[in-house]
């Protein structure tokens, strides 16, 4: 029997040290990277078939995310390549500078007298025709130099100029020695002038142009027959195309329309085998392609997705390990931080479900934001900026539903702001309605984030763009609704206090504080006057100033089952300790740490505002009834009296909270008690307190430093100034009045 009462007490022992066990904290860790691992296999790692080629498929293969169809889209980029037209580029030939050239070297050869007819029609048969084949050669070598045109133009350029070059008949030649210098003059201007004109059109065939030059020369100022004869067949000779296929250009734009073709894709659960179909080698090889048969499934993609996951663990574990994070020391505030991830993750996989529907981004609907927010309220805003990053990370993947990536940068970067706007709207709310205010900022942030990826994209439609806004309106408003759900169960089964809980508690409405302010309004004016000053002090050195409030409020909750043996509610009437022994005057006193604690539990108060109410005396020394109880023992002639009897039971503060709620409660009283004080009397009454306390070992057992006490006592004494301001001093003397009749009295001490 007795070794069975010593197994149940130790395992009572190790299911009480839970909370600092090492294994549990691994084993935590172990459950949160196994559930990153599976929320993430079905989106990275394809379902595997057994199957051979020449067998039978025994049911549907699904595509297990969208695939591109390699030839399908092979054949869109050829159609896409035939419909782009060939590319032309002008190159400008300067045929009005052949023009006056030639002229130029009729002048010449016509002046010259000693020059015979015949030798002239020779020479010009000769020059001509290569003074116009020169002109475009030179042309072209001057484009290449400067490389003004590519290769390729160039090459096509001087192509089609030599294809296309113009014969002057043999008779126009025996026509040119006949001209006179006054008629080449009256000549060459027209001719430049109609081939400026035809040239300054797009001309790929040469002939075309030159069938209008008759025309144009007939409508001209030239009389003479001969002239205009001459004159039109120079022209001709001038004449070039100047509009060239450029087929680089044209296999660059041919490339550009390959390139901008998107990918034809089998969509997501698309059959691609279906029941019964034989296996040929085609399917065969495309499964294999995809890694969905199981002799064939590389281990590889499962142990990049092991790596992915053990990263995002460490990345919690590393922010964790902090030691002046709460959750360094304590494995419910871990386990609840884990449990906040996994609902968050398994509410993602549900609302990702809802993506084959036919809906676009009905993704923008999952309540995403509600981890991140959820960590604001119950823990803090760090680690939820650190949740919100891994959220959003899983986000990515979870909702990537065309699964050529593994992630989606929309559904990450628009899951990252919404929570972020989450964590910056909840950080300061002090009520329940505050709640639904943080979702509807979550939608409105939503709704610019959403709006502005779609609209960088270029390519969405209306339709699209009015699904995206509403789901995302919907899904700050499912945040709100979920975080408002939640938040009471987290609460109850941690025992956590969240501003929005630490608020309500303050409501003077609640049943224990109606109590305390109808029977104990002393005490209840007091416990007010100790909450603003342990909130000033505990916000100073970085404590929870709301808790020390709401604490404050319910630290003397006990003295309501005996109000009137504290002296803050005797309002004339004589004092009920002055008949009493010290023994019992004292157990009344202690009583009301313990009585409020008792009463606090009765009332579901949460554990931390019912340590304070334990633990803001400590084990002081009643010091009072002590020194009643030795005086009447020297009387008497009794034994000494022990000073251990006359301390309170403890514990000692265990948190900053509770230390600073304890301070405040003895500096109130122990102030209220002076008459008229004065600042450098505050001053020294607060720095009293504090060493006494400090000297007795009450902050032995709670991280308070020097500094902070320092903090502690310089903030105590402002606010106490601004509570017991200054007031009118009066003379020491007055007439007819002795100065004893106006010393100040002496500080009664408080029985507290």
């Amino acid at each position: 029997m007795k070794n069975q009462i010593s197994v149940q007490n130790q395992l009572q022992s190790q299911l009480a040290g839970w909370k600092y066990s090492a294994l549990v904290r691994f084993l935590l860790f172990f459950v949160l990277t196994s559930v990153f691992y599976v929320a993430l296999t079905g989106k990275v790692i394809p379902q595997t078939y057994d199957i051979q080629i020449g067998g039978v498929a025994e049911k549907d293969i699904l595509a297990p995310r969208a695939i591109e169809n390699a030839v399908a889209t092979e054949q869109a980029k050829e159609e896409a390549a035939q419909r782009v037209q060939p590319v032309y580029q002008i190159v400008p030939l300067k045929n009005d500078l052949l023009v006056e050239s030639i002229f130029q070297k009729l002048q010449q050869i016509n002046g010259d007298a000693e020059v015979t007819l015949g030798d002239k029609v020779n020479i010009f048969k000769k020059v001509i025709p290569e003074q116009t084949q020169q002109h475009a050669q030179q042309l072209v070598q001057t484009y290449r130099d400067s490389g003004q045109y590519s290769t390729a133009l160039l090459e096509e350029t001087q192509q089609q100029v030599n294809q296309q070059q113009y014969r002057i008949p043999e008779e126009t030649y025996y026509k040119m020695p006949r001209l006179s210098k006054e008629d080449l003059t009256e000549m060459e201007p027209v001719a430049v002038e109609i081939v400026n004109r035809l040239m300054n059109e797009q001309i790929m065939d040469a002939q075309t142009a030159r069938a209008k030059v008759a025309e144009l020369v007939n409508s001209s100022t030239l009389t003479k027959s001969a002239a205009r004869e001459i004159v039109q067949e120079l022209v001709r000779a001038a004449i070039t195309p100047n509009k060239f296929l450029d087929q680089k250009a044209t296999e660059e734009a041919k490339g550009h329309a390959r390139d901008d073709v998107k990918p034809v894709l089998v969509n997501k659960n698309d059959v691609l085998v279906k029941e019964g179909e034989p296996i040929t080698e085609d399917i065969y090889e495309r499964l294999r392609s995809l890694e969905m048969l199981q002799d064939e499934t590389s281990l590889l993609p499962r142990l990049g997705l092991l790596m992915l996951v053990a990263m995002f663990s460490l990345l919690v574990y590393m922010f964790v390990r902090h030691r002046e994070n709460a959750m360094a020391l304590n494995n419910s505030n871990l386990l609840m931080l884990a449990l906040i991830l996994i609902i968050t993750i398994l509410g993602m996989q549900l609302f990702s479900l809802l993506q084959n529907l036919d809906y676009p981004y009905i993704g923008l609907l999952a309540p995403t934001a509600m981890g991140a927010m959820l960590i604001a309220i119950l823990l803090n805003s760090q680690i939820a900026f650190i949740a919100a990053v891994l959220i959003a990370v899983l986000a990515s993947v979870i909702f990537n539903t065309d699964h050529l990536q593994l992630f989606d940068f929309r559904y990450g970067i628009f899951t990252l702001a919404i929570s972020f706007a989450a964590i910056f709207s909840i950080q300061r709310a002090s009520q329940r309605s505050s709640i639904l205010k943080a979702g509807m900022m979550v939608s409105l942030a939503g709704m610019v984030i959403a709006a502005a990826l779609l609209l960088i994209e270029d390519h969405e439609s209306s339709r699209n763009l009015v699904f995206a806004l509403c789901f995302t309106v919907g899904g700050g408003l499912l945040t709100a609704v979920f975080v408002i759900g939640l938040l009471p169960f987290f609460e109850v089964a941690f025992g956590i206090l969240s501003p929005l809980k630490l608020v309500e508690l303050s409501n003077p409405n609640h049943p224990l504080l109606r109590k305390l302010l109808t029977e104990t309004p002393g005490t209840y004016h007091h416990s007010i006057m100790v909450g603003n000053l342990a909130e000033a002090a505990a916000e100073a050195i970085g404590a929870n100033g709301l808790l020390c409030r709401v604490g404050a409020y319910y630290h003397d909750i006990g003295k309501t089952k005996r109000p009137v043996y504290f002296i803050e509610n005797q309002n004339n009437m004589e004092n009920p300790h002055d008949r009493m022994d010290p023994e019992l005057s004292k157990s009344i006193i202690i009583a009301h740490a313990r009585d409020g604690v008792e009463m606090l539990k009765e009332y579901n108060i949460p554990k931390p505002i019912r340590d304070i109410a334990e633990q803001h005396h400590g084990t002081t020394l009643l010091q009072y009834f002590y020194h009643k109880a030795v005086k009447n023992a020297d009387a008497d002639g009794q034994d000494k009296v022990e000073e251990a009897d006359f301390r309170y039971p403890g514990p000692i503060a265990q948190s900053k909270e509770a230390a600073v709620v304890g301070i405040a409660d003895c500096v109130e009283a122990a102030v209220r008690s002076l008459r008229s004080p004065t600042l450098e009397q505050i001053d020294s009454m607060v720095r009293k307190i504090i060493k006494g306390r400090l000297d007795d070992g009450q902050f032995n057992e709670c991280d308070l430093t020097v500094k902070e006490l320092d903090q502690i006592a310089k903030t105590l004494k402002e606010s106490l100034l601004g509570i017991f301001h200054s007031r009118i001093e009066y003379p020491t003397d007055l007439p007819g009045q002795s100065p004893a009749a106006v010393t100040k009295p002496e500080t009664k001490e408080l029985m507290r």
